[in-house]
């Protein structure tokens, strides 16, 4: 059965063979079939470079050295180390502050009084304007004086100020307008019929222009431009122009831990005449052309602070055909001893000092027109002193200083050209000053040896003390004595404010002074001296607060009624008293 089965199979698959081959033949041709699908790169499949291509660059296109420069701002290096630690203070009530304010009062001695301060700002172009004003006069006589004694003072002051992108400027137009009496005529003329024909009246008259301006990221700080113009009702005639310049010059080109080199520059025009002099009837004219340079440098080693520098003056006095070129130090060393607690000090300096008739007449407003004028040398200053803090309420101050001046001018009272009877002096009728009711001013080779002490306590928060003591002795080349200088003065001033009320005090002595006495009148020659006695004033200032806008003041002077003189034969006022009203505002 099984051999059967494979038989079958055998002649079936032989069959079926046959069989095919007798139908048509159907091929299978060879095809190439053609796939496109998406190709994924491999960092395997890229052909390397197997040289380093050469490549010309143009000269625009090379590559550049790069440069940072940087532009330093000249800073001063003026910082001076100072003993002392921040004191308490009690704020209270902040108050606010306004721009504006006007006060007006009424006094003794027939005393009105007015002030004013009226500012504007503009923000949007930062701009500002002001206009400031004071006036007081006094219409009443001073008790046993022969002649009138009232006077007046009117001051006032315009500004505009802009701010620029680069610099900011200011112009100022100062003016003043005074009026003083030669009242202090001699004893012998008190009782003579003369005085109803004497006019002792003087007028000065002042104008000031000053340009400022202050530049930043410059070299130059700030410069200023100054010109007065000065006179009085006897056709005296004083003009200065004064162009000063400040410059900081930067160093750290040398080296970067050095600070920068003020410079201070100085250009001085200083013109003037009298009518006539006390002699005669010469015309008095004065002329003076002054430059200056003054380089200092700052610098610091170890908390020791020093100032090195010099000053040079050339000085031409046109009128007179003289020139001077004039060297001064400048040094200063600043160390502390015990940090917080005591610090000294010492150094050097000198200046050429130009003297002016309005100068002369700030501080003694009785001069006579008459002047001669010339500048003061002063040729060394030494000084030596100390600052010390023993706490945050009690300071001390002391100084020590040696100097000598070349031309220092003094005041020395006129002789009278009238003996009581008389009114004409070769013909000529006298004037208001020349009845031994004027100054005249001497020039002196001095040296001054002063010392000095100043202290200040803080007894409250709200109460403040100090007190100022000076001490001076004088060595004099020609002169006999320092005339109408003092060797010794003293101040006490005493401060307090609680809430809406304020008040300060000031206790003041000046010490004997010399003046000069004559054998008869003009011209007799100065034989003698007199003392000036000398005396304690104290005065009182304060007032009282109502709100922001409104307060009230007073001013008590000469509180000891003291019947002294400020100068020879001229009494002062006493007991004064003037009180008044003050608002405070903004537009």
């Amino acid at each position: 059965m099984k051999n059967r089965g494979i038989l079958f199979l055998l002649l079936s698959s032989f069959v079926v063979v046959n069989a095919q081959e007798k139908k048509s033949i159907d091929t299978v041709k060879t095809e190439i079939v053609t796939i496109i699908t998406t190709y994924n790169p491999k960092i395997a499949d890229a052909s390397k470079i197997k040289r380093t291509p050469e490549l010309t660059l143009s000269e625009k296109s090379k590559k550049r050295k790069l440069q940072y420069p940087i532009y330093s701002v000249p800073v001063a290096s003026t910082f001076m180390p100072k003993t002392g630690t921040p004191k308490s203070v009690d704020l209270g009530k902040r108050d606010r502050i306004y721009k504006n304010y006007i006060a007006a009062g009424y006094g003794n001695y027939s005393t009105p009084f007015l002030e004013a301060a009226l500012r504007s700002n503009n923000s949007r172009n930062k701009s500002g304007m002001g206009l400031t004003a004071k006036y007081i006069s006094s219409n009443q006589d001073i008790q046993n004086t022969s002649l009138t004694s009232s006077y007046s003072n009117f001051n006032t002051s315009l500004f505009y100020k802009q701010q620029e992108r680069d610099f900011d400027w200011k112009i100022t137009l100062n003016s003043a307008q005074d009026k003083y009496n030669w009242y202090g005529i001699p004893e012998f003329l008190k009782q003579t019929a003369i005085l109803s024909e004497i006019v002792p009246q003087q007028k000065y008259n002042f104008t000031q222009l000053i340009g400022d301006l202050n530049f930043k990221n410059s070299f130059i700080e700030n410069g200023t431009a100054n010109l007065s113009y000065f006179s009085d009702a006897y056709q005296s005639v004083e003009i200065l122009g004064l162009v000063q310049t400040k410059f900081n010059f930067p160093l750290d080109f040398i080296d970067r831990q050095l600070n920068a080199l003020p410079v201070n520059t100085q250009f001085e025009i200083f013109k003037g005449n009298f009518k006539k002099d006390y002699v005669g009837d010469s015309e008095v004219n004065y002329s003076i052309i002054t430059t200056k340079i003054q380089p200092s440098y700052r610098f610091s080693y170890e908390d020791i602070s020093f100032k090195t520098g010099f000053k040079i003056a050339a000085s031409f006095d046109t009128e007179n055909n003289v020139t001077n070129l004039l060297f001064y130090p400048d040094v200063e060393i600043s160390a502390p001893i015990i940090v917080n607690f005591l610090t000294i000090y010492a150094g050097v300096t000198g200046d050429l000092n130009t003297n002016t008739y309005r100068g002369f007449t700030a501080e003694n407003p009785y001069v006579s027109p008459t002047l001669f004028m010339t500048q003061t040398s002063e040729k060394q200053h030494f000084f030596l002193g100390s600052n010390t803090s023993l706490n945050t309420e009690f300071s001390f101050h002391f100084k020590a200083s040696y100097k000598n001046e070349e031309d220092k001018p003094l005041f020395v009272r006129n002789n009278s050209k009238s003996n009581g009877n008389t009114l004409l002096t070769n013909g000529k009728a006298l004037e208001g000053y020349e009845y031994g009711n004027s100054f005249h001013v001497v020039y002196d080779d001095v040296t001054t040896t002063r010392l000095l002490a100043e202290v200040e306590y803080q007894a409250t928060p709200k109460i403040t003390t100090s007190a100022t003591v000076q001490y001076d002795s004088y060595q004099l080349t020609n002169e006999n004595e320092a005339w109408n200088l003092p060797q010794l003065q003293a101040s006490i001033l005493g401060t307090y404010q609680s809430g809406n009320w304020y008040a300060s005090s000031t206790l003041y002595f000046m010490g004997e002074r010399k003046d000069g006495t004559y054998s008869g009148t003009f011209l007799s020659n100065r034989d003698g001296i007199h003392s000036i006695d000398s005396f304690i004033d104290i005065n009182v200032n304060g007032g009282y607060r109502f709100n922001d806008h409104f307060s009230v003041f007073l001013k008590l002077n000469n509180i000891l009624n003291s019947s002294y003189q400020q100068f020879s034969n001229f009494d002062v006022q006493g007991f004064q008293a003037l009180g008044g009203l003050t608002y405070q505002f903004d537009f």
